[in-house]
């Protein structure tokens, strides 16, 4: 399976690699008390709701690692 931004959160957060990934470059998110009701949207749908905290700049660094991994 490929991983990228359009993978959905859930997913991301549920393989201890991309959430790893995740993690480094968003720390917290995998607590986050509102995290369940982004589970099943895409990373970069999420991050529009983010109220800023996820910006394009951290997209583009979490996209080329998920990417990388094949």
């Amino acid at each position: 399976m490929s991983f990228s931004i359009e993978s959905k959160l859930g997913d991301l957060l549920d393989n201890p690699t991309t959430k790893e990934i995740l993690e480094k470059h968003l720390p917290g998110i995998s607590t986050h008390p509102q995290i369940a009701m982004g589970r099943g949207f895409a990373l970069s749908v999420v991050a529009k709701f983010s109220g800023g905290l996820i910006t394009e700049d951290l997209l583009n660094k979490v996209n080329a690692e998920l990417t990388a991994l094949g």
